[in-house]
């Protein structure tokens, strides 16, 4: 609906068939089929098949399918058919891999999905975002993402944050109007966008576009918008285009090299292109997301979801983790200490003023106006409310307007300074008011007594009106003093432990709070960090050199404000850290958005949550720990595949390159070369299960591509060597034909590329190391069936011959002597590589 912000409130009703009430569900239901699901981009109805055909898009695979299909047309019908028949259950492995994982990822992420309040048969209800559909009529308040392109109904001191689409940095207040059709965007003061977020204040408003029709969805789509890298992302694909050049290059060769020999010429380019197969880690994407699906599925059992799977390898290389200590540190349970006069002294009626206005307050449910209501109940039945002014982090405080008889007073609480700075007087005893100036020592001397015992300190102030009148935000002035209101959330009982499990695990702890230093400094001290805090105020004289030179060393920041938590994030970030962020506040989302890993909990506001790449169903740094854990676990699983890819199987296709330039025929068919791959895939499938040793767990490791290259080159030539042995046996000392050579390198490349998985999947040595039970069971699954192959009818088939009793046991002492050779080498290679 073009130009909605320039059209009255009752026509746009009209339009979109709907009321003040809302829709009904069948209006709903109709509004969805015309409009279709609230999302930027469309889900795509043929999910299984598209990643079906991705298992086979390969420019590799292409080529070897066409090859194969050039075979059939020239009669070769049985070998063009097996090879055909394993590129297929290859591909089927990985699609029903990949496939299992993402179901199991689209389950976990639906626990964590954002809802809004709607109205739809005239009730008040929660319903997923995607739901909502134009004609929607919606309830938003602080914290709230807004669902779509909506125009304004009903609104209270609202304020929305609108810098991600129109760049503008401070909070746009937001009113009930009707504008002209030129209106610029920025300026369209009637109508919310899609994506923006509530700050502070309260509205109703009619959604008038959803999805990919919404401003957002306009600039989203011109932009392609995609998540940035992470390091573990940026590895995988270098590592990818490395394998890929080497492969290429060595296909080449061996193509014309055996042309050259006046091989035939279809046989040649069939066994160039098994080799590259056998070259290629096909399996990497699969390995991949089935690694991170089971590890989110892992971390989910802790109470950790996962929205982003890449963040997975970000989370386990986390080193510092940032986090308010509001009931991350502290038990979240806020709860009244005292209320008590400039005096010293308990007073009734500064608790009675903070009940009222935690009482009255609508805005958003926070845990400070939970602990006053329950501290004691109050009879409020001489009271009525009059009118509110929200909270929000500008102001530092909330007002509201209550009526008892025939007075008029604005009761307002908030932050202590914030609260000052609106006041002209103090209210000594009842009746008896003073000038501030007076008593600011006084109030001080107060104020830094209960900080020092690690109270949180409320400033409660009140104004007596002379009329029945609505106010706003500049009536917060000329203000009386009353007292304090004192508050305490202790520590966990085990958060010491908590924080020692962590540095165990190489994570230190840095604490950003918007409380005082002293507070700070009080609850720090009890949880056993460093004292040393930087507030602030210190913060603002601070240049990035400075702050970047300091950051490293210090554990709590104090009475920071919203914008200067990203600026520390990114300090650290820039001293070589990879920063998690842990945050649940409408002032938390640039600070996740900035950090390696933004770490939210399922009760957070809307804003925080779609910012965050992790999810905790509970609000715990114990939950966090074993998140840490899993997180490493899972990045130690797939690193161990990238290693099986990079040696024995490397190796094993790089010597059979070499040795066909070498011997009258080629090495091994290619569909020989396929069933070797296809069956040394089998144990790498089941990676994702095994154990991880603790000291791959115990500190924080990175992704390092020239760690990776020394390995397969150090184990690349071990198997090698290996290899070109085996060649000897067969060739010079049991003369062996065509047809048993094949066999026999077939044996010893399955059996060898299985059990060294055994070897390189752990830093200890392999016999006090447990292997997963699946990765063991597969492992010699696959040695028995490649024993046994060549004496079935299939085996004949593949052009397999049986062999003696001794070339069975010379075979097997190679196989041995090259574990125990690459036992050996692994314990060089980490003395040496520190990875």
């Amino acid at each position: 609906m073009e130009n909605f912000w320039s059209i009255p409130a009752t026509e746009l009703l009209s339009n979109l068939g709907t009321t003040n009430a809302g829709l009904t569900t069948e209006d709903a239901k109709k509004h969805l089929a015309i409009y279709g699901v609230n999302r930027l981009k469309p889900q795509k109805r043929s999910d299984a098949l598209t990643l079906l055909f991705a298992q086979f898009k390969s420019p590799i695979i292409l080529i070897l399918l066409f090859a194969t299909g050039l075979s059939l047309f020239l009669h070769n019908i049985i070998d063009a058919s097996i090879i055909l028949a394993i590129v297929l259950i290859s591909g089927l492995l990985g699609f029903w891999q990949e496939h299992s994982a993402s179901n199991a990822v689209k389950k976990l992420l639906a626990i964590v999905q954002i809802t809004a309040s709607v109205f739809r048969d005239g009730n008040q209800k929660e319903i997923h975002v995607e739901d909502i559909v134009p004609g929607d009529i919606v309830i938003l308040n602080a914290g709230d993402i807004v669902p779509g392109d909506c125009m304004i109904l009903e609104s209270k001191d609202l304020f929305v944050d609108e810098a991600m689409l129109t760049g503008e940095t401070y909070p746009v207040e937001k009113d009930v109007s009707v504008l002209t059709a030129d209106t610029p965007l920025a300026k369209r003061t009637n109508a919310l966008w899609m994506g923006t977020h509530i700050v502070s204040g309260s509205s109703k408003v009619l959604v008038i576009l959803t999805g990919k029709n919404t401003e957002f969805g306009k600039v989203s789509e011109r932009l392609k918008l995609k998540a940035p890298e992470t390091e573990f992302e940026h590895g995988i694909r270098k590592f990818g285009y490395f394998l890929g050049e080497v492969t290429l290059f060595l296909v080449v060769i061996i193509f014309a090299i055996n042309v050259y020999l006046q091989r035939p010429v279809l046989e040649s380019f069939l066994f160039s292109l098994a080799l590259a197969v056998g070259l290629t880690p096909q399996l990497l994407p699969a390995i991949i997301s089935i690694n991170l699906a089971h590890g989110a599925k892992k971390m989910a059992e802790k109470k950790v979801i996962v929205k982003r799977l890449a963040s997975i390898e970000n989370f386990g290389s986390m080193n510092v983790i940032c986090s308010d200590k509001t009931g991350t540190l502290t038990e979240g349970t806020v709860q009244v200490k005292s209320a008590i006069d400039v005096n010293g002294e308990t007073s009734e009626k500064v608790f009675l003023f903070a009940y009222l206005n935690a009482f009255y307050e609508t805005g958003f449910t926070n845990p400070i106006d939970a602990a006053i209501l329950n501290y004691r109940k109050i009879d409020l039945s001489e009271y009525r409310k009059q009118d509110e002014i929200p909270y929000d982090f500008l102001r530092k405080r909330l007002s509201i307007c209550v009526i008892r008889k025939n007075t008029h007073l604005m009761l307002t609480k908030g932050a202590l300074t914030n609260i000052l700075e609106v006041c002209s007087s103090v209210e000594i005893k009842e009746g008896n008011i003073v000038d501030i100036a007076s008593m600011k020592d006084t109030i001080q001397k107060h104020f830094e007594e209960f900080s020092t015992m690690g109270f949180r300190t409320l400033g409660i102030a009140y104004r007596n009106l002379p009329t029945e009148s609505l106010i706003n935000k500049n009536d917060e002035k000329d203000m009386t003093f009353l007292g304090f209101l004192t508050l305490f959330d202790p520590p966990k009982a085990n958060i010491t432990d908590t924080i020692t499990r962590l540095k165990s695990l190489g994570v230190s702890l840095k604490i950003i709070t918007g409380d005082n230093h002293l507070v700070a400094a009080s609850i720090s001290k009890k949880m056993g960090l460093d004292s040393k805090i930087i507030s602030g105020p210190e913060l603002r004289q601070m240049s990035d050199s400075a702050l970047l030179a300091s950051v490293g060393s210090v554990d709590v920041f104090a009475e920071i404000e919203p914008n200067q938590k990203e600026r520390i994030i990114i300090a650290l970030r820039k001293a070589g850290n990879v920063v998690g962020y842990m945050g649940d506040g409408i002032n938390d989302a640039s600070a996740l958005h900035s950090a390696d890993v933004g770490i939210s909990v399922d009760t957070a506001a809307d804003v925080a949550k779609d910012a965050a790449d992790i999810v905790l169903l509970e609000k715990d740094l114990g939950v966090l720990v074993e998140g840490v854990r899993e997180g490493r676990t899972t990045f130690a699983n797939t690193l161990k595949y990238v290693f099986m890819a990079t040696s024995a199987n490397f190796g094993n296709m790089f010597s059979m390159a070499g040795v066909s330039l070498f011997i009258p025929f080629l090495p091994l068919l290619p569909k020989q070369i396929l069933l070797t791959n296809l069956l040394t895939d089998f144990p790498e499938m089941t990676i994702a299960t095994d154990n991880v040793d603790e000291q791959m767990i115990d500190y924080p490791r990175r992704w390092d591509i020239k760690a990776i290259r020394k390995f397969m080159i150090t184990f690349g030539l071990v198997s090698s060597v290996f290899d070109y042995l085996t060649f000897g046996l067969l060739l010079l000392v049991l003369h062996a034909n065509e047809g048993q050579f094949r066999t026999g390198w077939f044996l010893e490349s399955v059996i060898s590329a299985s059990m060294i998985v055994l070897v390189i999947r752990s830093r200890k040595p392999f016999f006090r190391s447990r292997p997963g039970k699946y990765l063991l069971i597969a492992t010699l699954s696959i040695a028995v069936i490649t024993l046994v192959f060549p004496f079935t009818p299939l085996g004949n088939v593949f052009g397999f011959s049986p062999l003696t009793l001794s070339t069975y046991l010379l075979l097997l002492m190679i196989v041995v002597v090259y574990i125990l050779a690459a036992e050996i080498t692994k314990r060089i290679f980490y003395k040496k590589v520190k990875f």
